[in-house]
């Protein structure tokens, strides 16, 4: 029996870590086991690989004390060549030092927060017994590999372009890892996007035309109006502002962020953050409004109406003016506000509340992170839907041409001309909502908005996985 020449210390200490990754407590961890305390699938079958000497597809108490005491072997070896002056803890001045003469590039954020997990007792060293405990059984002992996971605006699209966008680690931004994560988040967006559209378009009819009826009776009337086809209108536009909104979220993002900081390399606040996405949100739909505006009027298109978005571009041009592109603009911009702050500030207390119930080394796994992200743009989407439907409305409204007769000298002429009238403003519009159709009124269409969140985020999640694969970066 391999335990019987440990000292008691240890061999109490290996039980009981065996214990906790035995659930099914049948004295033996499997691939199950492993993948309920690792939280990935990948990570727990290296596990079974490395300890599994008998190839018996799981691990014995021996075979797991064996791969403990290489594992420490291993560990010690690494401490004793970070720990410069061997007297037997590190600092964090010594761990920077370490890692950059290994060649890992790691800024002094990284750093504290990596030194703060493994740093259990507060003292401001790192004594062996910290450092083996933290990574005796980490699925990784990369920094840059346990940020990332708590990401979610880069792969999950729920056609909403409110996100604060992620943070990325120096390392990504110098070695440029960060633009395969946005090019895989976009691609991912525009599958995710395309495969919702007629839930997208369901939406917006909704959204404009005001009567009682039903989203059954509504999607029947899209269908007899265009047929299958017509369900996607408005998609084309929708995919490809992806890629100028995100790049220019992410520049202004980065660049209110290093304004806000100074010359302090520190952590930003969750208040900081949303204020840095909030400015970024509102630049990049600025710039990208119009394409909002082409959006929505090729969703309620009749057939024939527009022959594609230059055709619709230029009509609206030459009818009602450039004015016309901004309509809504207001409403959109004071929407950014509530979606980017409760979206954020749910995404952190839930992530909050899952590492104070679990170890920082255990990667989260995936349907928790697909929640995390589902429930917190949801509860932002519902705070500020009544502005978007709102600035819907806005976007709809044409100048209509109109033909009235003019009589000189006795002959009468017929003249097409636009007919002045007051433009429906914000105020209005909520006000007429509210008379006419009451409170329920200002969230109108947001069913199929809520029924297309889980097959938005499971497409993009999936597509992001596969792109960023092939990019040769992942999440999990």
């Amino acid at each position: 029996m391999v335990l019987s020449g440990i000292n008691p210390e240890d061999r109490k200490r290996y039980e009981k870590l065996f214990k906790k990754l035995d659930v099914n407590n049948n004295g033996k961890i499997d691939l199950d086991d492993l993948k309920a305390q690792l939280g990935c699938e990948k990570y727990a079958q290296s596990f079974i690989d490395k300890s599994d000497r008998t190839s018996s597809g799981d691990v014995s108490l021996n075979e797991f004390v064996n791969y403990l005491q290489d594992q420490e072997k291993s560990l010690r070896l690494q401490f004793s060549h970070i720990d410069k002056n061997q007297d037997g803890k590190v600092d964090l001045k010594e761990m920077i030092s370490s890692f950059e003469a290994l060649g890992i590039k790691m800024d002094n954020n990284e750093a504290m927060k990596l030194f703060n997990r493994m740093d259990q007792d507060g003292s401001l060293f790192i004594s062996f017994n910290e450092w083996r405990d933290f990574l005796i059984l980490a699925p990784t002992n990369n920094i840059h590999d346990l940020i990332k996971y708590w990401r979610h605006s880069t792969y999950l699209d729920i056609g909403e372009d409110f996100n604060v966008p992620d943070d990325f680690t120096q390392n990504e931004l110098e070695t440029g890892t960060w633009w395969r994560h946005l090019v895989a988040g976009a691609c991912a967006g525009a599958v995710s996007r395309t495969s919702t559209a007629p839930l997208d378009r369901l939406k917006v009819m909704l959204q404009v035309h005001h009567s009682k009826q039903r989203i059954s009776e509504c999607f029947k009337g899209m269908l007899k109006e265009g047929g299958w086809q017509g369900l996607w209108r408005g998609n084309g536009i929708n995919v490809i502002k992806i890629a100028p909104e995100t790049a220019i979220k992410f520049m202004v993002y980065e660049q209110v962020k290093q304004f806000i900081r100074g010359q302090e390399n520190r952590p930003m606040s969750i208040f900081e953050r949303f204020v840095a996405g909030a400015v970024a949100g509102c630049v990049s739909q600025t710039t990208i409004y119009p394409m909002e505006v082409l959006k929505t009027r090729l969703a309620l298109r009749k057939t024939g109406q527009y022959n594609g978005m230059l055709d619709a571009a230029k009509k609206i041009y030459v009818h009602e003016g450039l004015r016309s592109f901004y309509r809504g603009y207001i409403p959109n911009i004071l929407g950014i506000i509530p979606y980017a702050g409760i979206d954020l500030a749910v995404y952190e207390t839930l992530k909050k509340k899952y590492l104070s119930n679990h170890t920082d080394q255990e990667v989260p796994q995936m349907w928790l992170l697909l929640a995390c992200g589902s429930v917190s743009s949801s509860l932002g989407q519902f705070c500020s839907y009544p502005l978007a439907l709102v600035r819907t409305r806005l976007q709809a409204q044409t100048v209509r041409t109109t033909s009235f007769n003019i009589n000189v000298a006795g002959f009468s002429f017929t003249q097409q001309g636009k007919i002045p009238k007051q433009e429906p403003t914000m105020s209005s519009v909520f006000k007429k909502i509210i008379q006419q159709e009451g409170l329920p009124g200002l969230y109108r269409g947001i069913t199929p908005n809520f029924v297309k969140v889980l097959p938005a985020v499971s497409i993009s999640y999936l597509v992001y996985e596969l792109v960023s694969n092939k990019l040769g970066v992942n999440m999990t």
